[in-house]
């Protein structure tokens, strides 16, 4: 399995600030994954203390956002890094910004618990976040993990998944959707967990997006706006 490892070079500041990236992407995914976890809790458990967390936390992920944006322009403009360590400053850009908005989405969703908390009515639809909530956290996971080792093969199981995870999305839909023509007083709490649910949809766009990132990281290809099997193809051919 082929694998990306940062050159080294003669100053050994380059290779620490682009081990200290890596670092603090990984500390900001890890942030984030934690917040996708607590938010899904928060709603099954109607826990809006825990909510109020996830949200809360977001200002830590904006400011480490804003935080690594600074330090890659540094090293562009310091270093000027050519070939894999150009490819890594520009992921770890573009990584960040999508980690930022999962971490969105989670409060996104954090909000939803907490409106769902003041409801008396049942849990219809907590089992389909539950669901959704395992697959993307999964995808998310394994999207830090295949940066983490710089493996594209993994990174390319995270763009798979994501499928799966649009399949289990629509069918939430439409399960909700007819809990809520069988029962119309349903309809505003129902929808707050459609909009949960299309946070977690969102949330495993961003999870695909950064496996994209990692293919273009490890092998140096562009497989934005392709397909499954396109990218297969391309990852199979280079």
């Amino acid at each position: 399995m082929e694998k990306i490892h940062l050159d080294k070079h003669i100053s050994q500041q380059f290779d620490s600030d682009l081990e200290e990236l890596k670092s603090q992407v990984l500390e900001m995914g890890g942030i984030v994954e934690q917040q996708i976890l607590d938010s899904v809790k928060a709603i099954e458990t109607g826990d809006s203390e825990l909510a109020e967390r996830v949200i809360q936390i977001e200002d830590d992920v904006d400011l480490r956002e804003v935080a690594l944006d600074e330090a890659c322009t540094n090293v562009l403009v310091c270093r000027q890094p050519a070939a894999s360590d150009l490819r890594m400053v520009l992921t770890v850009t573009k990584m960040t910004r999508d980690l930022e908005r999962m971490g969105d989405e989670a409060q996104k969703i954090a909000k939803m618990a907490i409106s769902l908390s003041e409801s008396s009515s049942g849990p219809n639809g907590y089992e389909e976040v539950r669901h959704m909530g395992t697959l993307v956290h999964q995808m998310v996971n394994l999207s830090l993990d295949a940066f983490a080792r710089f493996d594209a093969e993994l990174a390319f199981d995270v763009a798979k998944q994501d499928k799966k995870v649009d399949r289990e999305y629509k069918s939430s839909i439409r399960e909700i959707v007819t809990y809520m023509m069988e029962d119309p007083r349903s309809i505003s709490r129902s929808m707050n967990i459609i909009w949960a649910l299309r946070s977690l949809e969102r949330i495993g766009d961003h999870a695909r997006n950064i496996g994209e990132h990692i293919i273009y990281l490890v092998r140096g290809l562009d497989v934005r706006h392709a397909s499954i099997k396109e990218i297969e193809k391309k990852l199979h051919r280079s």
